[in-house]
């Protein structure tokens, strides 16, 4: 059986979320991107709640590459930059104990809509003032995080450190489009300006903006590459968007707003990423050959 670990802190306040307790930590540090926060808080207040079968297909792209030796009921894990709670549960059925921790108040959604997980502990901090030992947990996953902080590099450091000798980060970054045509980076870099436009909007309006996106470029393009790959086209693969052929209508609209509403995006090479990791004090380090780009997972030393 596994333990929940003490806070190395007093919380400032608690939150009451149905029956549950949510401890919120301070909010400063230097690696926080206040409006990014904002953002992330109001599209979780949008999209907090997913399909099961939905989260089990997603989590099994990402955990491919998580040998079953480091899950059981005896690892204390924690989700970073929780968000809307689906990777918590997924990784709730997998471990014995998941420490939910995120610095907007997405993580006040996740415990309305997951609260039912006896296992977690949903606590809003951030990267800066993580409120646990270092050298504390088996395993710590951060999917689609660390690339919305001003110095990745310092907050996978940080994030490392809070592992036990031995312990895994299974550690996700966009990636900077490694091997992709010119054409298909001209696209992304046009779409690149359109996000620092949309992300300026109001609110509402941007939230508008992103689900008209979604229908007219995600949901095209979800059914070329579904059409493409029916047809036993070789190169689906290659096709922009491709890996939203077997997602929802709902995933689409989230990783619309996701994408263009976010206001600080940063992306690595695969290089940059096994570099940043290793100098985190984490060797063997290996990468999914499946997307999304790029998941890896490492060791702490």
């Amino acid at each position: 059986m596994t333990w929940t670990p003490p806070y190395t802190a007093s919380p400032l306040r608690e939150v009451q979320v149905g029956a549950l307790g949510v401890a919120c930590f301070g909010e400063d540090g230097a690696n926080r991107h206040e409006e990014t926060i904002r953002s992330f808080g109001e599209e979780w207040a949008k999209f907090h709640a997913f399909d099961a079968g939905e989260i089990e297909r997603a989590g099994n792209e990402y955990f491919d590459i998580v040998p079953g030796g480091l899950l059981g009921p005896g690892v204390l894990a924690m989700d970073l930059g929780c968000g809307s709670g689906r990777w918590s549960r997924y990784l709730s059925e997998r471990v014995g104990h998941v420490e939910a921790v995120d610095p907007s108040d997405a993580v006040l959604h996740a415990a309305r809509v997951h609260g039912d997980r006896p296992n977690v502990r949903w606590t809003r901090a951030g990267v800066d003032n993580i409120p646990f030992a270092d050298g504390t947990f088996d395993l710590i996953i951060c999917l689609g995080v660390l690339h919305h902080v001003p110095d990745t590099p310092d907050a996978v450091r940080k994030a490392a450190a809070k592992l036990k000798p031995g312990g895994h980060l299974l550690l996700y970054l966009y990636y900077a489009l490694d091997g992709r045509s010119a054409l298909y980076r001209a696209l992304f870099h046009f779409s690149d300006l359109l996000r620092q436009l949309i992300h300026r909007l109001p609110g509402p309006l941007k939230r508008g903006v992103c689900d008209l996106i979604a229908f007219t470029v995600y949901l095209p393009l979800r059914q070329l590459a579904r059409a493409a790959k029916a047809m036993g086209f070789k190169g689906w693969r290659r096709l922009p968007l491709f890996y939203y052929h077997d997602k929802s209508l709902t995933v689409l609209r989230n990783d619309a707003l996701d994408r263009f509403g976010t206001p600080l995006e940063q992306r690595f090479t695969q290089q940059q990423m096994e570099a940043m990791m290793r100098d985190a004090g984490m060797d063997d380090v290996r990468f999914s050959t499946g997307p999304p780009y790029w998941h890896a997972l490492g060791r702490r030393k």
